[in-house]
């Protein structure tokens, strides 16, 4: 079960999840990072505290984005991941690829 809350402060989206991605739910993910998109959101800070399980499905979905992100100078910070949710970005090098903070404060630092 995935619970995804969208909320709008100055200019900024946040993505809030709750719960696990998989592969019957990343479409929701998917169409909820399209939407604020189409939004013109230029940040998105997706808040990853009450998150407890992501699948390569969920993590496919992040990393779709990247190169459209790119392009159009759209930042993404993912935050507050849990350590178990952290290693499987960590194990697959998207730790790399993506930024990852620890809390919001330094989520919105960038």
């Amino acid at each position: 079960m995935l619970n995804i809350e969208k909320r709008l402060e100055n200019d900024i989206w946040t993505l809030i999840l709750t719960g696990e991605i998989d592969a019957s739910n990343s479409v929701e993910l998917d169409a909820a990072i399209s939407e604020v998109v189409q939004e013109g959101a230029k940040s998105i800070l997706i808040d990853c505290a009450a998150l407890d399980y992501i699948s390569s499905a969920g993590l496919g979905v992040f990393m779709s984005y990247l190169d459209e992100f790119e392009e159009n100078n759209v930042k993404m910070v993912i935050f507050a991941l849990k350590d178990k949710v952290f290693q499987v970005f960590h194990i697959l090098g998207l730790d790399q690829l993506i930024i990852i903070r620890p809390t919001k404060e330094e989520a919105l630092e960038g």
